[in-house]
């Protein structure tokens, strides 16, 4: 019987308190007894690992071994990539908070054994995850140190000189930091090249620009979040202009070390 009230990992509406719920004792799924059909699998029992912090700054989250890629990243990409790349408006339309919350402290307390996200009915919802988490960390993953850097880099005019100047900053990121980039980029490459999503590279900027880059400091003021927007939109784009071999660089020849838990 459900005591506090929380949203069914399948159908996302809200188990109420008193009824009766199916809760998984590996991964925690919370689901409606009418809805326990609809999950897709069962857990494998496996091994518990120590839950990820609920804050802190990318590299807290990524694995030993290169790529240093965090499992949640991973899992939420293979995700999106495996059934959203024909979902229309991807990244940009929002999942239900409720869920997005919900799993996002899922993912968290599982640490590296990860419940299967293809129980989340919502692709938007599993987006939303990896956008929080994004936005959650402690430092953007444009770290606060090579922030302006990356600021002036996006507004030179000529190209070829913006190019050398981003692949030079990208590679004096953290190494967490940097992969994680990487792989990001050349997933939001994926999705621009949709023609199903309608997400082209202008669009995913939009919405990446103040997740990705953020501001160079954790408490900006209203007039540099207000003077920040814009640039942070160019920096992306920027970065996504970028030859895709640049990208592979740093995860392609190690692609096959990011299977998701």
């Amino acid at each position: 019987q459900v005591i506090r009230p929380e949203p069914c990992g399948v159908c996302g509406s809200r188990i109420r308190f008193g009824k009766a719920a199916t809760k998984c004792r590996q991964c925690q799924l919370l689901l409606h007894l009418k809805c326990r059909e609809q999950c897709p699998s069962l857990c494998v029992p496996q091994p518990r690992h120590h839950a990820w912090p609920h804050t802190g700054v990318l590299a807290d989250f990524a694995p030993h071994t290169p790529p240093l890629v965090p499992p949640l990243v991973v899992q939420c990409v293979t995700e999106v990539e495996k059934r959203g790349l024909t979902e229309t408006g991807l990244y940009r339309v929002p999942g239900a908070e409720q869920l997005v919350r919900e799993w996002k402290r899922r993912l968290l307390q599982a640490g590296g054994v990860l419940p299967a996200l293809s129980s989340v009915a919502d692709t938007h919802v599993v987006c939303g995850v990896l956008k929080d988490f994004l936005r959650g960390l402690k430092e953007p993953l444009v770290t606060f140190s090579l922030h302006p850097a990356f600021l002036q880099a996006a507004d030179i005019p000529d190209d070829a000189a913006c190019s050398t100047a981003l692949c030079q900053l990208v590679s004096k990121l953290p190494p967490a930091n940097r992969d994680t980039l990487a792989f990001l980029m050349l997933h939001l490459l994926r999705v621009s090249n949709s023609p199903d999503c309608k997400m082209d590279v202008l669009n995913l900027s939009r919405v990446f620009g103040p997740t990705l880059v953020g501001h160079s400091s954790a408490n900006p003021t209203p007039l540099v979040i207000m003077e920040d927007t814009p640039r942070q939109c160019k920096v992306v784009a920027r970065l996504l202009s970028l030859p895709p071999d640049f990208w592979r660089g740093f995860v392609g020849v190690k692609q096959e070390n990011l299977v998701p838990v």
